[in-house]
């Protein structure tokens, strides 16, 4: 950003006592994080964050024609992906994985037991777990993937997606131009018995996505 910084970002450092450049960004990105840990730690996790589901035609696309999975780990009755699914009932991290293609888009206000039950679940064929991609500096992300994936003889690969994919809040059908989340998003893969190599996002899906940027 060239030149002077407006007015009124000048005006807000002075009232809050933040650097001028920081308020600007801050404007720019207009979105307050939630349900991260040193904000869920002591009150409690927001549910109605962690519910959100990709619209079908994007997850169709972006991951069932890719990988063919069988059940949603991490569901409800009104955005499951998969005619079989597990509920918060039925607690997925409870329940053995053991011959199935799973698909898991876990809350992302405790994703660690989620990650772990991936690297558990062995007698699974594939995993293939959508998180956000914000969050690399993590204990979870510096633990469990960033020392194990993409190298010879580990079972992840990890697939960090183009653009900015927009979720379904319950009850919602169409999702709103500004209503884009502060992040991106990565498939993290556990390949244990279909050592297949999958497709990559093809043309037509990276067109889809775009607008998502």
């Amino acid at each position: 950003m060239r030149g002077a910084l407006r007015p009124e970002f000048n005006k807000a450092a002075s009232r809050r006592r933040i650097h001028p450049l920081v308020v600007c960004l801050m404007s720019l990105v207009g979105f307050k994080g939630q349900n991260r840990p040193q904000q869920t730690r002591y009150a409690g996790s927001k549910r109605h964050v962690d519910d959100r589901a990709l619209p079908q035609e994007i997850w169709q696309m972006l991951i069932q024609n890719r990988y063919r999975l069988t059940i949603d780990a991490a569901a409800a009755a009104h955005n499951a992906k998969l005619d079989r699914y597990w509920t918060e009932e039925d607690d997925a991290l409870e329940q053995s994985w053991a011959g199935e293609r799973i698909y898991c888009n876990p809350p992302y206000s405790d994703i660690g037991p989620w990650v772990r039950k991936a690297w558990s679940e062995t007698e699974a064929e594939i995993i293939v777990m959508l998180l956000p991609a914000n969050r690399t500096e993590q204990i979870w992300w510096q633990d469990e993937i960033e020392p194990k994936r993409d190298r010879a003889g580990s079972p992840l690969r990890v697939e960090f997606l183009p653009g900015r994919l927009r979720f379904l809040k319950p009850g919602q059908q169409l999702i709103g131009a500004n209503e884009r989340p502060p992040f991106g998003c990565v498939l993290c893969v556990w390949s244990y018995s279909d050592n297949r190599l999958q497709s990559r996002i093809d043309a037509p899906l990276l067109e889809i996505l775009k607008p998502n940027v």
